[in-house]
């Protein structure tokens, strides 16, 4: 076993026995065996484009197995060998396509002729022939640039799933990501390229981000400033964690009349802006934070539990039969529910008693994404020009388990009194409960909403630019960013693209970049790791 691919990898190099974020060696080979195969499926879908073969269940197929195999979505080996089998009938099937349409198919990667053992054993040990380590010739620049962007990709194929899943989607990114993926069997690309690849894989985020901006409006209405209690009511309930909204919209209505109260978790919080949810009275509150105490707020829930994708620490045995799971998402012990029916969810919230009294434990607002933001943009602009704000920090990423993420809390509480906090994703929870006040009316502390919607932030951040005539860069706006897992990569990549400068980066730099390939995105865009709180707002404001 070998994985380096997220924030918390064993001793900041890799994991070799098993995941810090407690995946098995065998589901990691597993994963590695399953990206093998979409390689070589990639291989004829980017070869079919070119004598225009496009078949859409192999570009869904790409973006969902690619998405499985992300930082804690599914530990499920069961899943994997049914992904890898459908991975291989799909690519017997795209090949035959290509050959009719005179298209070329005789590739001499390994993957191109992938062929899956009969049973789950076999498929282990083929796994453990293929994983990212498995060519240890490759140079090791050439080979952090491959890890970018396959970490990229990933990140890429999550949010166009969850695009997808409500309607949008966009031939320019599944061509890509065949591209890329592609691109990862030939030797023969040199640093220049595989720069190339990398920033073209932020460009392409960027699309895959507006898809999915335009899917959640279009469907639940722009995000309005609300108020949302951290508290919770007497009853029955359903707690509600990840991103897919399109789920809990479903349990939403599937829960209207049966007394039970749903309430949001982790990176569901933004939910509660969206016009189209926050109209359910039972969708009442928020309960825990995303991380830091995750297991123990899950194991004292009196309720039901939906884990709806990933950014989710691996559930324990001891109330695993509270947990049920969608889409994507693979936990052994945990019952899987298909095609958004909630009745076993339903059914199981029903029988757990819930909670005994009502309990308040105040309130944080959420709902500030880029038609809010922008809706007050005249109090903005003159609270800058007036001097009543001298500076805007994005604080936003990825939480995480393990120590040195306290950095983010201090750091907001440390900013002067005359600037303006705005925030996403499931970093916040380090904070979103702080009570920074107001400048003239405009909340200190914005909440933009989940990592999904980091389109709207960088949305605004343009609008700033463009209303006071200057570049991004130019603005008194700095970036302090946490990372985690794959989606923060590809985010990450996407500020590269627009050429954003002077990116704080933390806990810690990926495992991945080696000391060459950091040494580029120093020199191209001043991006540092993150030192003390005070360190960094003295050089930010100096």
């Amino acid at each position: 076993m070998f994985c380096n691919q997220c924030e918390q990898t064993a001793k900041g190099q890799g994991c070799t026995v098993r995941g810090v974020c407690g995946k098995p060696p065998e589901v990691a080979a597993l994963q590695d065996l399953l990206i093998h195969a979409i390689k070589g499926l990639s291989l004829y879908a980017h070869e079919g484009r070119k004598k225009g073969v496009i078949d859409p269940e192999v570009n869904v197929f790409t973006v969902r197995g690619m998405f499985s195999t992300l930082t804690n979505v599914n530990f499920d080996a069961a899943d994997f060998e049914k992904l890898i089998k459908q991975c291989a009938d799909l690519t017997a099937r795209l090949k035959n396509k290509v050959a009719e349409a005179g298209g070329n198919v005789d590739f001499a990667d390994p993957s191109a002729n992938f062929q899956p053992a009969g049973d789950l054993n076999g498929l282990i040990r083929q796994g453990e022939e293929v994983g990212i380590a498995s060519d240890p010739s490759a140079e090791a620049d050439i080979q952090s640039l491959q890890q970018t962007l396959l970490f990229g990709i990933k990140g890429v194929s999550a949010y166009a799933d969850h695009a997808y899943l409500l309607g949008k989607e966009d031939d320019r990114v599944f061509a890509f990501i065949h591209e890329g993926l592609s691109a990862l069997t030939d030797k023969s690309l040199g640093l220049e390229d595989w720069l190339k690849l990398v920033l073209r894989c932020g460009e392409v985020n960027l699309l895959t981000m507006e898809l999915l901006d335009a899917g959640h409006t279009e469907t639940f209405g722009h995000p309005v400033p609300t108020e949302v209690p951290l508290g919770h009511k007497k009853g029955k309930c359903i707690l509600v964690s990840g991103h897919d909204l399109i789920d809990l919209k479903n349990l939403l209505e599937q829960t209207r009349d049966k007394d039970i109260y749903v309430y949001s978790h982790g990176e569901m919080l933004p939910a509660h802006g969206y016009p189209e949810l926050k109209k359910y009275d039972h969708f009442y509150g928020h309960y825990g934070t995303a991380w830091q105490n995750q297991k123990k707020e899950f194991a004292a829930f009196p309720g039901a539990i939906l884990m709806t994708t990933n950014c989710i620490q691996q559930p324990k045995d001891s109330y695993l039969e509270n947990i049920f799971t969608t889409g994507l998402v693979g936990w052994p012990g945990a019952t899987h529910v298909e095609n958004g029916q909630f009745a076993p969810v339903i059914e199981r919230a029903l029988a757990l008693p819930g909670f005994p009294e009502d309990e308040d434990k105040g309130s944080v607002m959420v709902g500030f994404g880029r038609n809010a933001v922008m809706g007050v943009a005249d109090k903005v602009i003159a609270a800058v020009k007036n001097g009543d704000i001298k500076h805007f920090f994005l604080v936003a990423g990825c939480d995480g388990a393990k120590p040195g993420r306290n950095y983010y809390t201090e750091f907001v509480e440390k900013v002067p009194e005359n600037t303006v906090v705005l925030t996403l994703a499931c970093g916040k929870f380090r904070f979103f409960d702080k009570k920074l006040g107001d400048i003239g009316g405009i909340p200190r502390l914005l909440d933009v909403g989940q990592c999904n919607d980091a389109y709207s932030a960088i949305q605004i951040a343009v609008a700033l630019a463009n209303a006071f005539e200057c570049g991004v860069n130019d603005l008194p706006l700095s970036m302090v960013l946490s990372w985690y897992e794959q989606k923060a990569v590809a985010i990450l990549l996407t500020l590269l693209h627009l050429g954003i400068k002077d990116i704080r980066l933390g806990p810690s730099l990926p495992a991945f970049i080696s000391p060459n390939v950091l040494d580029v995105l120093v020199k191209n865009f001043n991006i540092q790791p993150i030192a003390s709180p005070e360190e960094d707002l003295a050089a930010i404001l100096k």
